[in-house]
């Protein structure tokens, strides 16, 4: 796949646990040259960051946010990005706290209607 993420923006098929991300929350994704990086926002999350590498398919990342409650939390994440019938892009999560005990795995997809196609990388 070379659709590049720039400007696309996500959100989540179900909520995680309280004070995670859940489907209030929103991502506006950032590719260039193989380096990504969000902002994400809403739900329980205050204010959100990641920042990573994609190699093909895979995002490799690390993110760190603030929940409404005052928490802080950072961990690491590997995605996969897939195509949907209708065009849309999906990632497929696996997750895992670094700052406290947990781990799992969650569905992001992008919003229809949010800014058209984004453009081939090459």
């Amino acid at each position: 796949m070379t659709r590049s993420l720039d400007h696309v923006r996500f959100a989540p098929l179900a909520d995680q646990a309280p004070g995670q991300v859940g489907t209030g929350t929103r991502f506006t994704y950032h590719e260039q040259d193989g380096r990504i990086w969000a902002e994400y926002e809403g739900g329980d999350i205050v204010h959100g960051r990641l920042v990573g590498t994609r190699a093909g398919d895979r995002l490799d990342f690390r993110y760190v946010q603030l929940t409404r409650d005052g928490e802080t939390a950072s961990g690491h994440c590997v995605s996969r990005l897939s195509e949907l019938p209708d065009g849309r892009l999906r990632l497929t999560e696996s997750w895992e706290w670094e700052s406290r005990q947990g781990a799992g795995t969650s569905v992001v997809e992008e919003l229809a209607g949010e800014g058209g196609v984004a453009p081939v990388t090459r």
